[in-house]
Parts: C-alpha cells; sequence; structure tokens
C-alpha cells in the first residue's frame, strides 16, 4: 500500500501549473497573462536552484533515502523531470500560439531583425553601440574554464569564431548585460529580444573574423549551499563565501534554444548529463524576464489596476498611531485590501518620538530602499535603543541583508545577524515608550515581512496591539534571540520551535476527541504550505473521527485529499489570483469558543523545527469574527479557487448554474473600500473642536 502522502516537489510542480493555468486564461487582460507566465519562469528558476541543486547533493550522499511518498532520489528526479518536461511544452505553446498573436493585434508584435525596415534597423543599430555594446564582455570558453565563466541564471550568446588567417575556429561566450531590459522597442510598434539584437550586431566586437555559428543559452547552477554556521568566526564573512560559492556552483539546468552543433560542444565542455538539458525553440530563455514586458509603460489598458489599499477605519490619520491603540488596543489590518502606510507609520513615529525609548525588530526580506530600514536608522542615530536582528540566511537576500545590517550597525544599531543553527522567520516589532514615568510596550505581529513593496500585492495580517501580555512576550522574545535564553514562559504568543508544532497538535488532538464524542467539530486553515508528517497524521485522525477540515493551501500540500477514510472529512482548495496569497489564518471551532490564530508560519518542518517562528493568538471578538469571515469566505470562491486531488493535482472550482461568481480577493477589496467610505463619511459629518492641553 502506498503511502497516504504525496511528494513534495510534485505538488509544488502542480502549483506551478496552478499559476500557467492563469496565463492559459484569455478572459484575462493580455499583459497579466504575460505576467502569470514570467511568474511560472521565476519559481522554475528557484525551484531549479534550490530543491533539483539540494536533491543532487543529497544523490551523491544517501541516494537511497526516501521522502513521506517513498520515493527514492533518484525516482524523484526522474518524476520531476518528466512533470517539468510537460511543463515547459505548455509554457512555450502558450507564447508562440497564444499570447504572441494578442500581441501583434495589439500592436506590439515580436520582430525579427531581418523583418525590419532599414530606418528602424538604423535606430537599433545605434542602441546597441551605444547603450549595449560598452557593456558586452567576450570570454573564451575552453574546457578548463567552462563551469567557472558562465554567471548562472544569465542569457548568454554562444559564438563560433573563425579566424580566416588562421583556420582556428574559438568559442566565445557573450554574457547579455543585466542592466540591460529584455526587451527593445521598435519605434512603429513592436519589439525584439535583446539576444536576437546582440547575435545580429555583435560581429562589430570581431574586426576581422567571421562568425560561423552562435545559440543562446543559460545556465542554472545549485544555491543549495549552507553556511558552516559551527566553524564561522565571521559570520557574515561566511555569508559572503556562501554568496560567491554558488556562483562556482555546479550546474542543474542548461537551457538552449537550439539542438545543433554549437550545443553539443558546450554540453561536452559542461560535461552535463544529458537530463539536465532543456531545449526551448518556441519561447524565449528566462520567462521572468517577461516581467519587463508586462509591466511596459502605456499599456495600462493591457493588465488589471493595482489595489490602492483602503484606510483601516480605526486608524484617524490626524492621531498618532500610539494614541489609537491606547483607545483601540487592538488593530487588525489585511493586506493589500487595507493599506500598509499604518505599519510603516507605526516604525517611522516611533523613531521620532522623544517618549520612545527602545525599538526591537526583526528583519527577514525588505524592500530596496526600505522605508522601516531608514527610520530605524533614524532612531538609532536619535539615541534610542535600537536592536534589529538581520537574517542573513534568508535565501537569494543575504547580500542586501548585508549591506542594510551595516547601515544599521553603523549607525549605533544593536544587530545581530539572526540565531545559530535557525533561521528567525518570525515578524515582531517591540517598541518601548515612557508615558509618564511608566514604561509602556506596543507590539506588531504580521504574517509577512516589512517590506513596503511586496506589501502592495502579497495578503497578509498585520496585528497592532498595546495588550500588556503581547508587550511582556515580545521582550521575552527577544531576549531569547539576542541572549540566547529560551524561548519559554510566554503568556499568549507561541514560538517555534519550541510549541507551535506541539500547541497545534493538541488544538487538532482537542477537535478531535470533541468529534469522537459526537459534538461539533471543525478546523478551517490558510497557509503557503502543509508537508510535515505529524500535522498530516494528526489531520488524518482528526478526519477519521468526523471533523470537517477546510484546508486552504496555495503552494505545497503533501496531504492526500480523497475518499479514503482518513481524508473523507478534509477538503483542501488553493487560490491563484492577481494577489499572491501569503497570510496564515487558522482557526479551531473549540466548542463554539473559536481559536484564532495568525501566524509566520506554514504547516512545513522547517517552519516548525528549524525556524525561529511567532503563533500569535487573536483574542478581540470583532477581529477574530473578521479573520474567520475571510476563512469562509475563501471556501465561496468560484472564480479563482482550485480543489486539489487525491494525486495532487488540480481541478478548477467551476460555479454551479444559477450560482453567483464570487472571487474572495474581489469581495475583500470591496468590502474595506466600503468600511473606509464609511469611516471618512462619519468622520466629516462629526465636528471636534481643538481643545487646550491641560
Amino acid at each position: 500500500m502506498k503511502p497516504p502522502y504525496i511528494n513534495r516537489e510534485i505538488s509544488w510542480l502542480e502549483f506551478n501549473q496552478r499559476v500557467l493555468n492563469e496565463a492559459l486564461r484569455p478572459d484575462l487582460p493580455l499583459l497579466d497573462r504575460i505576467k502569470f507566465l514570467a511568474i511560472t519562469g521565476s519559481n522554475l528558476d528557484e525551484f531549479f536552484q534550490v530543491r533539483i541543486g539540494g536533491l543532487h547533493t543529497l544523490k551523491r550522499s544517501a541516494p537511497t533515502v526516501r521522502d513521506i511518498s517513498g520515493l527514492d532520489v533518484g525516482e524523484q528526479l526522474e518524476a520531476i523531470d518528466k512533470r517539468v518536461r510537460r511543463f515547459k511544452k505548455d509554457q512555450e505553446r502558450l507564447f508562440q500560439k497564444e499570447l504572441l498573436p494578442a500581441l501583434s493585434q495589439e500592436g506590439l508584435p515580436l520582430h525579427s531583425i531581418s523583418d525590419l525596415e532599414s530606418h528602424q534597423v538604423e535606430n537599433l543599430s545605434y542602441y546597441f553601440e551605444t547603450s549595449i555594446a560598452p557593456l558586452l564582455s567576450p570570454l573564451l570558453l575552453t574546457a578548463g574554464n567552462s563551469r567557472q565563466i558562465i554567471p548562472s541564471l544569465r542569457v548568454c550568446l554562444a559564438l563560433s569564431v573563425l579566424d580566416p588567417t588562421s583556420s582556428e575556429e574559438r568559442i566565445v561566450i557573450l554574457p547579455l548585460p543585466a542592466s540591460v531590459p529584455r526587451t527593445a522597442l521598435v519605434n512603429e510598434g513592436g519589439f525584439v529580444l535583446l539576444e536576437d539584437l546582440v547575435a545580429h550586431f555583435c560581429s562589430s566586437l570581431f574586426p576581422g573574423e567571421e562568425l560561423t555559428a552562435h545559440t543562446t543559452f543559460r545556465l542554472t547552477r545549485n544555491t543549495d549551499i549552507p553556511a558552516n554556521e559551527d566553524e564561522a568566526h565571521d559570520f557574515a564573512e561566511e555569508i559572503h563565501q556562501v554568496v560567491t560559492a554558488r556562483g562556482q556552483s555546479f550546474p542543474v539546468r542548461l537551457q538552449t534554444s537550439q539542438d545543433s552543433a554549437l550545443t553539443q560542444q558546450l554540453i561536452e565542455l559542461l560535461d552535463l548529463e544529458i537530463e539536465k538539458v532543456y531545449l526551448t525553440r518556441n519561447a524565449p530563455l528566462a520567462l521572468a524576464d517577461l516581467f519587463s514586458l508586462a509591466m511596459a509603460d502605456g499599456y495600462n489598458h493591457l493588465r488589471t489596476a493595482p489595489i490602492s489599499g483602503a484606510e483601516s477605519p480605526k486608524i484617524d490619520p490626524t492621531r498618532s498611531i500610539f494614541e489609537i491603540l491606547e483607545k483601540e488596543q487592538d488593530i487588525v489590518l489585511v493586506h493589500p485590501y487595507q493599506s500598509y502606510r499604518p505599519v510603516v507609520r507605526f516604525i517611522e513615529e516611533a523613531a521620532r518620538d522623544p517618549h520612545v525609548l527602545a525599538i526591537k525588530q526583526t528583519l527577514y526580506r525588505t524592500a530596496k530602499n526600505s522605508q522601516i530600514v531608514d527610520a530605524l536608522i533614524h532612531a538609532a542615530k536619535s539615541g534610542k535603543q535600537v536592536t534589529a536582528l538581520v537574517e542573513l540566511k534568508a535565501r537569494f537576500d543575504e547580500a542586501h541583508n548585508l549591506d542594510r545590517a551595516e547601515e544599521l550597525r553603523r549607525a549605533g544599531a544593536q544587530v545581530l545577524y539572526g540565531v545559530k543553527g535557525l533561521k528567525t522567520h518570525a515578524k515582531i516589532t517591540l517598541v518601548v515608550r515612557n508615558e509618564d514615568g511608566r514604561l509602556k510596550r506596543y507590539v506588531h505581529l504580521g504574517t509577512g515581512n516589512y517590506n513596503e513593496i511586496t506589501a502592495r500585492f502579497y495578503t497578509d495580517i498585520s496585528y497592532l496591539t498595546c495588550r500588556p501580555d503581547y508587550g511582556s512576550d515580545a521582550s521575552i522574545f527577544f531576549n531569547a534571540v539576542t541572549g540566547r535564553t529560551k524561548l519559554e514562559n510566554f503568556r499568549i504568543l507561541v514560538p517555534a520551535p519550541t510549541q507551535i508544532k506541539r500547541t497545534l497538535i493538541s488544538l487538532i488532538e482537542e477537535e478531535t476527541a470533541r468529534a469522537l464524542e459526537g459534538e461539533e467539530a471543525r478546523i478551517m486553515a490558510k497557509m503557503n504550505s502543509l508537508q510535515d508528517k505529524e500535522m498530516i497524521d494528526a489531520l488524518y485522525a482528526a478526519s477519521k473521527a468526523g471533523v470537517e477540515i477546510k484546508l486552504n493551501i496555495r503552494g505545497i500540500c503533501c496531504l492526500k485529499p480523497g475518499e479514503r477514510r482518513e481524508a473523507k472529512n478534509i477538503q483542501v482548495i488553493s487560490i491563484i489570483d492577481q494577489q499572491l496569497e501569503h497570510m496564515r489564518i487558522f482557526h479551531f471551532h473549540q466548542g463554539g469558543d473559536s481559536n484564532v490564530f495568525i501566524s509566520s508560519a506554514d504547516w512545513m518542518t522547517r517552519n516548525l523545527e528549524k525556524r525561529v517562528e511567532l503563533m500569535t493568538p487573536i483574542v478581540d471578538t470583532s477581529s477574530k469574527k473578521l479573520l474567520i469571515g475571510i476563512l469562509e469566505s475563501c471556501f465561496r470562491d468560484n472564480q479563482n479557487a482550485y480543489l486539489i486531488q487525491t494525486d495532487g493535482t488540480s481541478k478548477r472550482i467551476e460555479r454551479e448554474k444559477g450560482e453567483r461568481r464570487f472571487r474572495v480577493q474581489d469581495h475583500l477589496a470591496q468590502l474595506f473600500e466600503r468600511q473606509a467610505a464609511a469611516a471618512q463619511q462619519a468622520r466629516s459629518s462629526s465636528l471636534e473642536p481643538h481643545l487646550p492641553k491641560e
């Protein structure tokens, strides 16, 4: 009997298929479809760098190790390769057969340079000579340097260059400059790909020589390189070395545009196994670069307008965040439907407020020009006690985090580079304020990063409070991560790796016990991924006992829904829409008393056992009602929701005959817009005098 679990990697590939399904929808605006196609390319790049790289490393050391679905490493790689190649064909067919013709109809055709008018070619030639050629660096490729000189994830040209005087032929690599857009607009409409433009004009780089062949290719390297935390004397320098090592790591994929003699030479020089080679004839390499086309200026009519973010009715722009929290005690914000500005204001006001003595914050992935980090720097320079836990192990953000950490350190902040052996993924800010000689603590807890940019299109929950229990636990948390004390003695917050998993399983078991007693028992949860075996087994046991379980999981789901006895009461859906579903909300019926939590943690082993995370109980009645309502509305979606099948594949949920259309992202945007409008009307109809201070 096969284990009742879905392979993690295959489940993730099915998630990426759901994203591609959005690009396949003819009812979506054209540039939205291109955006979704670009997302699938970006997702697949990271998948190969991290997951495939990790599997190849594991294959060398422990090839017989099996995952929870029963597959050994070789079997996983074989299944992944088969699924990826099928997925690639879908991507290429979509681009060639649907998106290119649609772009042409909208006046944005993809041109071949040989088909352009002479004046258009002249303009492109000038663009090449002035904006591209100075950035090109031809690199001689030999058997000895092939793996060292080719940059990872960069689209490159391979050129066969013939010297007529010596009749010698060599292979030269031209990495396309990363600072130049992948598409070049042509006057009178349309665009050309950068690789075609460079291939057409690059002969000027080789005076007196002949280019006999060229092809486009792209190499992907393994990035699953852990830092050596035990032996590192300088952890920042160790992270620098890890980032550098990725540029020299072993290849996990070669994408090429031609099956030619030159391509075969590349494969031989790189000493690549054939299963790592992916031929792409009908679409550009590096589909993620199509983001620039999807965001091209002047084509707003071809894409969905972004959500502006309504103001929370509890946020009065004329009052400080501290005054508002003193009055309200709890504020829950649902981003991006509600503005992220109050979170930024909270930190900026704390930085300026003379009564604030200390600010402590975790930073995982921040915006490039982060207002939040700037506020912390200002606070530190102003003499406030600023503690910033900057996680240097946040994959692909290590270099950026190192730079911002150094800026904070120079400003006088106390900077920590995470916790040894664990990633700090918790999202928490603590502000300590002197109010008439009494210290009062204000706390922000969230499901998403402190990033003003991603907050515009990631769905996340923010919780601001001045309740003493939360402030006390926030202090315990920061004392633990800065002073190496234990994550214990929390009054209300639930930390990982010590308590979240134990608490969740206990809550599931309580619902199971109620069901066995014939009582009403329900669990609803929304998260990015579900992979942990113990959590899945606890859910199976609950379902078998009669607990109604509804799970909204965007990505990986290793639980097998279906008609089997242990899963018959479990429904798993996934919502893929304009906003990236990122919030984590957990609801346990608890005999009608309703326990509701938000969390930075998914139900994955890495989150529950190998990361510093926080799960936050929501005790305010109106906030609990709001979050339960969000969960319930997800299961009403009949436009962008998929039902996860027993084998891990997805089936779009169709609207039944006579049923009204319901799209949860539209519903939430309209809900918070109505609330904001009602609050604004109430404010404008009331008069409040300015009173002298006592």
